[in-house]
């Protein structure tokens, strides 16, 4: 006789991908941002303790890949060791459960692996149903697969996907979950939440309430200010639900410790260069901030060395700080003034004057005027 089912809390993450690497973050701040991905297992492991959370899911893309290094997978190892509570992992697209996967080197108490679909009793009336990839790419729906397979339940049951439930192009895709279906076996008692990964941003799907993507817990890449609701807007979050039979509370907890954001400016004076200036200032954590920035707008030539000698000074204490080439577009347009108050004078005023005209359309152009002004005052 199955037990009288009862509400049980858990914590729902997904996409730590651990082992990721960022082109954008130097040696030391890459080591810095390894550890952080597995840092957040340990403060996991703390919001379990503090919401007396009864296991925790992990939604797939726990590793960046199938092939990592032995310190990288050593200190993973310990970091899953070392959680309070059980935790269930599922592989993803990233570390699909194929022959050499990352998952085959996993002996450790208290974790287990969803790397099949059967119903897995994980306390009295409560389950878990994984859908996993055995492949790196899915040739149909793997959610609905599982769920086609089951009958409706007095238990409650938790299924735990991995990809995309709404299409981001016209394109078909098979292996889109299909979100109508989904809520047909919510609404039957069949499962009571969908926890779901591959979206790094935290959010629920459909209209139920019970399909949740818990974003990755950790940030992975910039939310873009330029563009409302642009790239990884609600990531470092992790979900602690609670789930009774036909019903769910999803609650939204920050746990990550890193920012990374793209920014974009019009700079048409001294004064938006101060401004622009003051807003890399503000950022609280620097060494945890990557930022990449489009700028665009005309400078004189104090304004222009104001905003590149402020960079330059505030670069080496961010994580990363970077220009957006392609977002860039910045004219120098010297003042009569600057231009007086040099007293060039013959062939190099002439120069200075070609200078000038080039530097509209030439970065090269550009940084040899800032020179010679710069020279110029010097002297």
């Amino acid at each position: 006789m199955t037990p009288e089912p009862h509400s049980v809390t858990f914590l729902h993450t997904s996409d730590l991908q651990i082992g990721m690497t960022r082109w954008f973050l130097a040696g030391e701040a890459q080591a810095r941002f390894d550890a952080a991905r597995l840092n957040t297992l340990r403060r996991l492991g703390e919001l379990a303790l503090e919401h007396d959370a009864a296991f925790i899911v992990i939604a797939g893309d726990v590793f960046d890949s199938n092939s990592l290094s032995a310190q990288t997978m050593g200190r993973a190892l310990e970091a899953l060791r070392a959680l309070p509570v059980p935790v269930y992992l599922l592989p993803g697209n990233h570390d699909p459960l194929v022959a050499d996967s990352v998952f085959r080197l996993i002996d450790v108490e208290g974790v287990h692996l969803l790397g099949d679909s059967e119903v897995v009793e994980v306390a009295p009336g409560v389950e878990l149903v994984g859908a996993p990839l055995l492949a790196r790419t899915a040739a149909t729906d793997l959610v609905r697969r599982a769920l086609e397979g089951l009958e409706p339940t007095d238990a409650v049951r938790i299924m735990v996907g991995h990809g995309q439930a709404e299409a981001r192009t016209h394109d078909a895709r098979a292996d889109l979950i299909d979100l109508a279906y989904v809520e047909s076996r919510l609404a039957d008692g069949t499962i009571d939440y969908l926890a779901l990964g591959d979206t790094h941003s935290a959010q629920p799907v459909g209209t139920s309430g019970r399909v949740w993507f818990s974003g990755s817990p950790e940030v992975t890449d910039f939310r873009d200010h330029a563009t409302a609701g642009g790239g990884e807007t609600n990531s470092g979050k992790a979900l602690v639900v609670t789930v009774s039979k036909g019903a769910a509370e999803v609650t939204e907890v920050p746990v990550g410790e890193w920012t990374f954001e793209a920014l974009d400016r019009e700079l048409m004076g001294e004064e938006d260069v101060a401004e622009f200036l003051a807003t890399l200032d503000a950022y609280p954590h620097k060494d945890r901030t990557a930022l990449k920035y489009g700028l665009r707008g005309t400078l004189t030539m104090t304004a222009t060395r104001l905003l590149e000698e402020g960079l330059e000074a505030r670069r080496p204490v961010f994580a990363a700080l970077h220009e957006r080439e392609r977002l860039t577009d910045l004219h120098l347009e010297p003042g009569p003034e600057e231009l007086a108050s040099l007293g060039v004078t013959g062939f190099a005023a002439g120069a200075l004057r070609e200078l000038v005209d080039a530097a509209v359309d030439d970065p090269t152009a550009r940084d040899a005027v800032n020179l010679f002004f710069r020279l110029a005052r010097e002297d």
